[in-house]
């Protein structure tokens, strides 16, 4: 029985990065003898243990073969007799199929050291294209290793084309995609994700929503010359250069997707926009069963982001009537979150990124302002029921009045 450190702790610690996770290939062994040391099994579809002391997992060198559609359709075999060599040539990317032994010496069969040097994401064999999830995953890692000059080989590029054109992606749960999506969002470059799953036409399969702004043109004086498209990715940098976390990236992802739904006579104002894509991005929650509060904080960006550029020019009541729709009493957190995403989307343009977006300042002022304004007090004052909140919007609505004239 030999043991392994393999793929991604391998990888990252000749790249010099921190590893997170430790995973062990064990070869020789049989489940038998793994439970007989202690070890506890986890995996179902094949065998997987823990280490009795650490709980890092252990996995059994198994070969697999293509049996049906999908990411989970293989037939494994984790006898004894297989190899490192043929464990390995099953993995996804050379650079994830190294191993390295209890003595610290690397195993690296398929060129993973070289492409790691050259920053390729290249594929181990053609069986690459027997599993569908592997194109998410491709995408992911070139979202992660892409400020490190990474890109995808065009032979594997071309690989990730056959399989999205193959109709396999069909076949990837929702939950698989959304793992892989929400994953990606939190990379250093989660663009990259959403522009090599264009490129490799799996967007039009996965995300058709966002597909669907390829292309679509924006006015040159408030975009720069950039497609509602390129747009899009470039606030979604933009998000990661304010530090904006995964709900936010993902709001900032699909804000615009009521552009793509604009009829040609409404360009280039896109006049509607905002409404018309509650429904899209209603459909890809539900599709990819997203998180109630990612969804909830992306459907009022999509509908307030344009409110929330022109602050300075609505009225006391509408400033009341957008702290009402956005729950800002309540929700602070929140509120400061959706006023990030439409920094992100003002400052999303070329040459804007680094422009004041002073509509954030001014809203929260307002909202300070107005919260000056005490539930306590409007009861203390005999109101009651419905006529607590009548009175609470009036009373805020003079003191902005106020406050708006002194400004």
């Amino acid at each position: 029985m030999k043991i392994y450190l393999v793929g991604g702790a391998v990888r990252d610690e000749l790249l010099g990065l921190t590893v997170k996770d430790r995973d062990h290939l064990v070869v020789g062994a049989s489940a038998e003898q793994m439970s007989a040391l202690g070890y506890r099994q986890v995996g179902k579809s094949f065998p997987v243990f823990l280490h009795p002391k650490s709980g890092e997992e252990y996995a059994l060198a198994r070969t697999e073969r293509k049996a049906g559609h999908g990411y989970g359709g293989f037939d494994f075999d984790a006898a004894p007799t297989v190899t490192l060599e043929e464990d390995l040539i099953r993995r996804d990317l050379t650079i994830n199929a190294m191993a390295q032994d209890e003595q610290g010496n690397i195993y690296d069969p398929y060129g993973g050291q070289a492409d790691l040097a050259n920053r390729l994401l290249r594929h181990v064999s053609d069986a690459f294209v027997e599993d569908p999830l592997r194109v998410l995953r491709v995408a992911r890692f070139a979202a992660r290793f892409h400020h490190l000059g990474f890109t995808v080989a065009e032979e594997t590029l071309t690989l990730m084309q056959k399989l999205s054109d193959s109709g396999e992606l069909d076949y990837l749960s929702a939950e698989r995609v959304w793992q892989e999506t929400e994953r990606a969002l939190g990379e250093p470059n989660p663009e990259i994700y959403f522009q090599v799953l264009s490129q490799c036409h799996a967007l039009s399969h996965l995300f058709p929503e966002l597909a669907a702004l390829v292309g679509v043109p924006q006015p040159e004086q408030w975009h720069g010359g950039l497609d509602a498209w390129e747009h899009t990715m470039k606030a979604l940098t933009q998000a990661v250069a304010l530090g904006a976390g995964g709900a936010e990236r993902f709001a900032v992802l699909v804000h615009d997707l009521g552009k793509a739904l604009t009829p040609a006579d409404q360009w280039p104002r896109h006049i509607g926009h905002e409404h018309a894509g509650l429904r899209p991005i209603r459909a890809l929650c539900e599709r990819l069963r997203v998180p109630n509060e990612w969804r909830d904080l992306a459907l009022l960006v999509g509908e307030m982001h344009l409110n929330v550029h022109r602050a300075r020019e609505l009225k006391p009541a509408t400033l009341v009537r957008l702290f009402d729709k956005l729950d800002a009493w309540r929700k602070p957190a929140r509120f400061a979150q959706l006023l990030r995403c439409c920094q992100c989307d003002a400052q999303g343009r070329p040459g804007q990124e680094s422009t004041p977006y002073p509509a954030a300042d001014y809203l929260q002022a307002a909202l300070a302002e107005a919260n000056r304004v005490a539930v306590k007090d409007v009861v203390a004052d005999g109101f009651s029921g419905a006529d607590i909140r009548e009175e609470l919007g009036k009373r805020r609505t003079e003191v902005l009045v106020r406050w708006k004239a002194a400004q």
